[in-house]
């Protein structure tokens, strides 16, 4: 076989390798599939938003403030139904909460990319402020994959906050893990370690010590190149998935504590 032949082939591999990479990034969860019902009673109200590129996304909204609100950008897997009890801890905690479904997660349409997952939460960001809700009444909550996403949005528009649960610098960085040297060749972006010096609010990182997808190693990066005021708060015995269960009323007490903190006086 000449060289010449041999090159393509490889180069046709890693492409493959590259689409690969980047697709097992999103586990939607498309609706019905999901907890659907599970919401019946609990006053969340359906939220509709479009994006500027078109795409329609759903969401769950739920409490009864109307001068603080928490946009909650999940993960990569799942959808709305299974952050019901996140949503019921934080207004617990003293806030409204909007949790919106990726685009091609539950309910919302389109496909996840990078650059469509951002534009989702520029939207719901531009929902909230037509609804009423000024910058400094906005914290941004990001969960794994939606951490960087909130590192991005927040660097890009005003807020009071940021939490982000179970973060990691960039794609790159989990791959690495994975698949040493070749992993971060195949799947780049959601480079939250580029934007994170640059905000200034009141961050706080939350990751388990027993987290076997986002490594504690890559959270405590991340945290190490934000400024202050940042706070971490390790969980004991704690998964990726399982933090606030595994924390308990402690969950809702940390979330209580940096809520005052963030508005202070308010």
């Amino acid at each position: 076989m000449e060289a010449k032949s041999i090159f393509i082939m490889v180069l046709v591999f890693l492409a493959a390798l590259a689409w690969f990479g980047n697709r097992s990034i999103y586990y939607p969860m498309k609706y019905p599939d999901g907890e659907w019902g599970i919401e019946r009673g609990t006053g969340v109200q359906n939220v509709w938003i479009h994006t500027a590129d078109g795409v329609r996304i759903h969401g769950w909204q739920l409490g009864s403030r109307k001068d603080r609100i928490v946009l909650f950008l999940h993960g990569n897997a799942g959808n709305v139904t299974h952050r019901l009890d996140k949503m019921q801890r934080l207004v617990e905690a003293g806030v409204s909460v909007l949790v919106i479904d990726w685009r091609g997660y539950g309910r919302s349409s389109g496909w996840p990319t990078e650059r469509g997952l951002r534009r989702d939460a520029r939207a719901a960001y531009g929902h909230l402020r037509k609804a009423g809700f000024a910058p400094g009444q906005i914290m941004l909550y990001g969960e794994s994959l939606g951490t960087t996403v909130a590192s991005l949005l927040a660097a890009e528009v005003e807020c009071a906050g940021l939490v982000l649960e179970a973060p990691f610098p960039n794609v790159q960085s989990v791959a690495g893990k994975v698949l040493p040297v070749i992993g971060p060749l195949l799947v780049r972006g959601y480079d939250a370690a580029s934007v994170i010096d640059r905000i200034t609010v009141p961050k706080l990182f939350i990751h388990g010590d027993r987290d076997e997808v986002i490594g504690l190693d890559l959270g405590k990066r991340l945290y190490a190149a934000a400024k202050d005021p940042k706070e971490f708060w390790l969980v004991k015995a704690a998964g990726h998935n399982d933090i606030a269960d595994v924390a308990g009323a402690e969950y809702t007490a940390r979330l209580r504590a940096f809520i005052a903190q963030v508005w202070a006086g308010n």
